[in-house]
Parts: structure tokens; C-alpha cells; sequence
């Protein structure tokens, strides 16, 4: 059995704590050794998130560029990682010239199958800064249940996606302030056109009860009420927008979790070129190229929603599974 061993990306905008390698790291290296010893073939693959502006945050702290940074944590990171003597085929990081170029790849894909689409919206500014703000970065009180410490994405108590415009009295969770919307165009993936192909995958996970019930009933919760989800930001450290008229935009890019979640993808295919056998990865990806497939995703409760609606949305989108069709991806059919 070809077993994918898909390990969350610890985040460099400093050093993890033990907290972090309890909840990741040695779950998913007891489970892959686990498996190695009975007899499977695993791929453990992850690596270091190394985009967003809580890098940028902390790296103007530090004096430091966000590479600079990025480069700091990643080594430190790194290197508590293999002193535990974790077991990943490849850690990587998401500012590889093989990531961003399978990141474009997969985002051209969606695109052009009509599940990226472009809107106006209103994006929040720093008054004090002028930079960005994104959504996690602003709290308010939820408009649904009340709660005060919902996001400008999600409220955490009642599970509901939100906009920072909802948010009642909202704040900046950098400094306090209330922040300044301003209009901007974005392009959003088409969340609704894909929920149908999406319930149908959720479907069977639940029919193969590998995953939890509690994380299958929350995910089937979110298709109640899908709306399109920004997939690019105003920012200028990030992946840049792959479509002529926006990837000469230095001050656009796409948003941090659309590139994270690739990850799992990008460094499979590292994995298979450092090996000298580029296709390799296929076998852990591709149906038809092994007999029994697993992948088993290890992150954090707050990471459900990217991982049971961001990120197989984004794999649907780009084979063309959703409401609109279209085509696979050069990736072909995950």
C-alpha cells in the first residue's frame, strides 16, 4: 500500500515549541514508522511556510528582510526536527523554485477551468502602516453567534466563514486599531460551483472511515452555506499571480494558504527529482498507479477548513470536476 504521509508546515516567522511537535510531529512520525514496519510504502513529506504577512511583521521587528528571516527560522526549525530524529523523506520549504512553479501550474489549471474568478472587494489597511491586513489578522464580535474573538475569516465558536466587513467593531490584532477598507480586485475560487463535487468527495472519506467524525461532520457543515473565497492578497511577499496583467503586479500575490496546502503536492515532486525518478510522486497521487492509495493528513483543528474545503477544492478545480468542467491539469488526475 502506497501510504502519503502529509505533515502540517510549521510556520518560520520564529521557533517552534514543543507544543507544535507534540501536535505535529511525533504523531506523524509514530504513524509513518508504524507503517514502514508493516510493510507500506510511505512518503512523509512537509516542510517550512515561509509566505504571509506575520513574516513580514516579524521580520521589520528583527530589522530583516522576510527571506533573511525565513532562512533563519527554517534552519533552526530544521535542525530541532532532525535532533528529535524525525523521519520525513523531505522537508522542504515554500520558497523553492519547484514549489512556486507547481503552485502557478495548479492555479493557472483552476483558472482556466473557470473556478477563479474576479471581484471587487474591500480590503482591510493598517491606518497607521498602510499595509495590508488580512483576514486572521482582524478580530471583531461575530455578526451569527456574538462571540467577540471571531476572525475576519472564521469564527472559531459557531464555525461560520465570515468577511472582515461583517465583523462588528472590528480590530487590528497587530496593534489594536480599527482598521480602513478600501476597494481591491481579487480573484476568489469559485467555492459554490465546486460544492457539489466536494460533498461527494467528503462522501467518501466518510465511507472509508479514516477520518474522524467530529471532522466530517464540521466539513460537511461548511458546503451548507459556501461562498467564493479570496484566493490572492495585497501584498509583496508571496507567490506572484501567474495571469498576464497581474503577475507585473509586485504588490499582488496569492494568499499564503492557497501556496501551503500545494505543499504536500510540490514536495512529493521534489521528492521524486532529487530521487533521479521525476514521475515517482504519481504513485502516491495518481488513482490507477497503485492498488490501494492512503493519505493521511496530520494538522491542527483550526487547519480543517483549508484542508476538507480549501485544498481539495483547489485539486477538483484544477481537474475540472465542479459544476462549470474543463480540464486536468499537467498534473493530470489526482
Amino acid at each position: 500500500m502506497k501510504v502519503l504521509s502529509a505533515v502540517a508546515w510549521p510556520y518560520a516567522n520564529g521557533p517552534r515549541h514543543i507544543g507544535h511537535v507534540a501536535g505535529f510531529g511525533v504523531p506523524s512520525d509514530v504513524y509513518s514508522r508504524y507503517m514502514r514496519m508493516a510493510g507500506h510504502d510511505v512518503l512523509m513529506v512537509s516542510g517550512t511556510d515561509e509566505h504571509g504577512t506575520p513574516i513580514l511583521v516579524a521580520a521589520d521587528e528583527r530589522g530583516m528582510t522576510p527571506m533573511e528571516l525565513a532562512d533563519e527560522n527554517n534552519r533552526i526549525i530544521v535542525e530541532d526536527l532532525v535532533g528529535l530524529g524525525l523521519s520525513y523523506d523531505l522537508f522542504t520549504r515554500t520558497t523553492t523554485r519547484n514549489h512556486y512553479a507547481v503552485v502557478q501550474e495548479l492555479f493557472r489549471a483552476v483558472h482556466a477551468n473557470g473556478y477563479m474568478v474576479e471581484r471587487t472587494t474591500s480590503g482591510a489597511i493598517s491606518p497607521s502602516t498602510g499595509r495590508t491586513l488580512p483576514d486572521r489578522y482582524i478580530e471583531g464580535t461575530c455578526p451569527i453567534c456574538g462571540a467577540t474573538d471571531a476572525r475576519g475569516d472564521q469564527c472559531d465558536t459557531c464555525g461560520n466563514q465570515l468577511d472582515p466587513t461583517e465583523l462588528i467593531d472590528p480590530r487590528s490584532r497587530i496593534n489594536g486599531e480599527t482598521p480602513e477598507f478600501v476597494e481591491s480586485q481579487h480573484f476568489f475560487l469559485d467555492l459554490p460551483a465546486l460544492a457539489e463535487a466536494l460533498s461527494a468527495w467528503l462522501d467518501e472519506r466518510e465511507a472509508t472511515g479514516t477520518w474522524r467524525t467530529n471532522v466530517i461532520r464540521f466539513s460537511q457543515g461548511l458546503l451548507t452555506d459556501m461562498k467564493p473565497r479570496a484566493m490572492t492578497r495585497d501584498i509583496d511577499w508571496g507567490i506572484p499571480i501567474p495571469i498576464e496583467g497581474w503577475s507585473e503586479q509586485p504588490a499582488k500575490r496569492l494568499y499564503v494558504w492557497f501556496d501551503a496546502v500545494i505543499g504536500y503536492l510540490s514536495a512529493s515532486i521534489e521528492w521524486a527529482r532529487r530521487l533521479g525518478e521525476p514521475d515517482r510522486w504519481r504513485e502516491w497521487w495518481t488513482p490507477g498507479e497503485a492498488e490501494d492509495q492512503v493519505s493521511c493528513y496530520f494538522q491542527g483543528k483550526d487547519n480543517i477548513t483549508f484542508h476538507s474545503q480549501i485544498w481539495p477544492a483547489e485539486l477538483l478545480g484544477s481537474m475540472g470536476r465542479g459544476d462549470k468542467g474543463g480540464e486536468p491539469s499537467v498534473f493530470g488526475d489526482l
